[in-house]
C-alpha cells in the first residue's frame, strides 16, 4: 500500500508542469560546481553554482541522469559525479582506485556519446581524452570539490548544462532502456508483467540515515533470499514503479519541503490523494520553523478546527490523506508508522488535539497552537531535542492522528521533569491537560479540566495544587526576594504524598500570613480551598498528580492576572 500510494503520488506530481519532477531515467541530485569547457574540450573555468542559504552555500538541486547505486563498487554516473570520477583526482583515496574511477567515467561516456552528433557531448569527450588529473589540485574551489562535491559540464557560452541538451538526454534514455532488467515478473504494486528492478534507487533526506541514501526494500543477506532469487527479485517491483515511488518520496524529503516534519528520530512525510491546502499546512502545524499561527491561512484553519467547525477552502474533505514515518536502521529504513485517513478526519483530529491543549497562557507570547517539537522538548532533559524519546514522539504523533489516548509515558515524563526542575510552564500544563482530557473522554469518566481556574471544583488533587500555590505565595509575600521557596523543597512530596507535607506547610504558612502585607487575603483563600479537602490523602496516583499540577498552574495564573489588573487600575 505504501509503494502504491507513492507511485500514484508521482503521477500527480508529474502532471504539474511547475514542479519539474524528474522523468524515468533521471533523478534530482545535489550539484555544487560546473566545469565550463570549450568546443575543443579545454577546461576554461570552474563555476560555483551553489545556492546561498544565509551565510552558507548549499548545493543546487539539479535533475540529472539517474544516479547509479554505489557501495564499494566502481560505477560512474553520466555527465555528473564527484572529482574522483570526473577529474580522476582524490587526495584521500588510493591513486590506483581513483585511476579506475576516471577510466570507468571515460568508458561510460564513450559508450553512450561516442557516435552522438552533438557539440556538447563531443566537447566532453575531448575533455576526458586530454585532461591531466594532476591539474585538478590547482583548480579554483579545489578544497570544496575534494570534500565530495558533485560536478557537471557546461559548454562555453551555453545557458544549459550538457546533460540538459535534447540529443544528450535522448542518448542517455536509449542507454538506460537497453540496460533495463531482463528479469520479467508480475509487479507487486501494479500487477503487470514487466522488467523487475534488481536494486531500487536510494532514498535520501531521512535524518540519521547514510548520506548516500538508504532503502525501504532491500535484500542484502543470503538468509533473506528464497527460491534461488537474489536481491529485490524476492519482492518483484517494476523498474518504472521503483523509480516513481523513490522519486516521489525523495521529493517529499527534499530540503525545504513543507510536507516533511521531524519528530524525534522519525522523519515524517505526508501527502493527499489530490491537491489540498491541508497538505501544506500539516508541516507548519506540527513542526513550525516560524510561528505557524502568524500565517493567516494556517491560523484561520486552526481556529476553525479547534472550534469544531469545518474550514473553508480545503477542497474535497473525503480525499485520502497519507502519513509515513521513517527512521534510520542498520541497513535500511524502518517504517515507524503508516497512517491513511481523509482530509476531513485529519482536520477533526488536529482540532481535537488543540482543543485538548487549550489552557490559560502564562505569557502573551505563548503560542496558541504549539508545534509538536515545542511540546516534546519540554519532556527532554536540558530542553535538548536530542533527548526526546523516539518511542514517545511516535506514540504522541499516533495519538494526535488517530484521536486515541495520549500515552501514559507522556504524563510520566512530564511529572518527572517537573519534579526535577520545579518548572510548571504553559506547555507542560497544556500537555497535562490534554492527556487528562483525552483519558477522561476515552474512559467515559465524568470529569473535566477547565482552561483556567475552577473555583467550584471539588477534586481533592486539583485543590491541593491550588493550596500549594497559595502557600507558596504567602511565603513570597512574607519574604520578598527569597532564593528558594517551598516549591523547590516540597513540590515532589506535596504532589505525591500530601499527608506527609501539608500539615507542616500549613503551620509554616501561619507565620508567613502574620508577617505578610496581604496575609489576611491569603488566609481567607486558604480557608476557602481547604473546605473542598476533607482529608490529606496519603498518596496521589499519576493522574491526580497531573491534576495537582493543573491546580497549581491555574492558581498561579489567577494571581498574575489579578496583579496585572491592579497595576492597570
Amino acid at each position: 500500500m505504501i509503494l502504491q500510494s507513492l507511485n500514484d503520488y508521482y503521477h500527480r506530481l508529474a502532471a504539474d508542469p511547475t514542479l519539474n519532477i524528474p522523468r524515468l531515467g533521471f533523478s534530482r541530485q545535489k550539484i555544487s560546481f560546473a566545469l565550463v569547457i570549450s568546443m575543443e574540450g579545454k577546461l576554461l573555468q570552474v563555476v560555483d553554482i551553489r545556492d546561498s542559504n544565509g551565510k552558507k552555500s548549499v548545493p543546487r538541486q539539479l535533475v540529472v541522469p539517474e544516479a547509479v547505486i554505489k557501495s564499494v563498487n566502481i560505477a560512474a554516473n553520466f555527465l555528473w559525479d564527484n572529482a574522483g570520477y570526473v577529474l580522476g583526482a582524490d587526495a584521500k583515496e588510493n591513486p590506483e582506485r581513483v585511476k579506475r574511477k576516471f577510466s570507468a567515467f571515460k568508458d561510460l561516456h564513450n559508450e553512450i556519446g561516442g557516435n552522438l552528433d552533438d557539440e556538447g557531448m563531443s566537447a566532453v569527450l575531448r575533455f576526458l581524452e586530454s585532461w591531466n588529473p594532476s591539474e585538478a589540485y590547482s583548480l579554483s574551489y579545489w578544497e570544496e570539490i575534494a570534500a565530495g562535491a558533485n560536478l557537471v559540464f557546461q559548454l562555453d557560452g551555453a545557458l544549459e548544462f550538457v546533460h540538459e541538451r535534447h540529443a544528450v538526454k535522448d542518448a542517455w534514455l536509449r542507454h538506460y532502456i537497453e540496460k533495463a532488467s531482463n528479469f520479467i515478473a508480475s509487479c507487486l504494486v501494479t500487477g503487470e508483467k514487466k522488467p523487475v528492478a534488481r536494486l531500487h534507487p536510494k532514498i535520501k533526506g531521512v535524518r540519521g540515515s547514510q548520506s548516500t541514501g538508504a532503502s525501504i526494500v532491500s535484500f542484502n543477506l543470503d538468509a533473506f533470499d528464497s527460491y534461488g532469487k537474489k536481491q529485490n527479485f524476492n519482492a518483484p517491483v517494476g523498474e518504472d514503479v521503483a523509480f516513481r515511488y523513490t522519486t516521489a518520496l525523495n521529493h517529499l524529503l527534499n530540503i525545504g519541503s513543507r510536507q516533511k516534519i521531524q519528530i524525534g528520530d522519525a522523519t515524517t512525510v505526508f501527502w493527499t490523494e489530490r491537491d489540498s491546502p491541508v497538505e501544506g499546512f500539516l508541516g507548519m502545524i506540527f513542526d513550525p520553523h516560524e510561528y505557524a499561527g502568524d500565517i493567516k491561512e494556517v491560523r484561520d484553519f486552526l481556529e476553525a478546527v479547534r472550534e469544531g467547525k469545518r474550514p473553508s477552502d480545503i477542497g474535497d474533505e473525503e480525499m485520502k490523506f497519507y502519513i509515513l514515518g521513517l527512521a534510520p536502521n542498520a541497513s535500511r529504513l524502518s517504517i515507524r508508522f503508516w497512517h491513511i485517513s481523509t482530509v476531513r478526519d485529519i482536520s477533526e483530529k488536529i482540532g481535537w488535539h488543540f482543543r485538548d491543549l487549550s489552557i490559560v497562557k502564562s505569557h502573551d507570547n505563548d503560542p496558541d497552537y504549539p508545534g509538536m517539537w515545542q511540546l516534546l522538548r519540554e519532556t527532554a532533559a536540558q530542553h535538548d531535542s536530542k533527548n526526546i524519546s523516539p518511542l514517545l514522539a511516535g506514540a504522541v504523533m499516533r495519538s494526535i492522528l488517530t484521536g486515541s489516548a495520549y500515552p501514559q509515558s507522556l504524563l510520566t515524563v512530564i511529572i518527572t521533569r517537573i519534579r526535577s526542575d520545579q518548572t510548571i510552564n504553559y506547555l507542560r500544563a497544556a500537555m497535562i491537560k490534554a492527556y487528562l482530557c483525552r483519558q477522561f473522554h476515552r474512559n467515559s469518566i465524568p470529569k473535566e479540566v477547565s482552561m483556567s481556574l475552577d473555583k467550584a471544583s471539588k477534586n481533592i488533587a486539583y485543590n491541593l495544587g491550588r493550596l500549594f500555590a497559595v502557600l507558596e505565595k504567602s511565603q513570597k509575600d512574607a519574604i520578598p526576594g527569597a532564593n528558594t521557596t517551598i516549591k523547590d523543597r516540597y513540590y515532589g512530596a506535596a504532589s505525591a504524598t500530601p499527608r506527609t507535607v501539608f500539615p507542616q506547610l500549613l503551620r509554616l504558612a501561619q507565620h508567613h500570613i502574620q508577617k505578610a502585607e496581604y496575609g489576611r487575603r491569603n488566609d481567607g483563600l486558604i480557608e476557602d480551598i481547604i473546605q473542598n479537602i476533607q482529608e490529606f490523602p496519603a498518596h496521589l496516583g499519576l493522574d491526580d498528580q497531573g491534576l495537582f499540577a493543573i491546580g497549581y498552574y491555574h492558581q498561579r495564573q489567577a494571581f498574575f492576572a489579578k496583579t496585572e489588573q491592579q497595576q492597570g487600575g
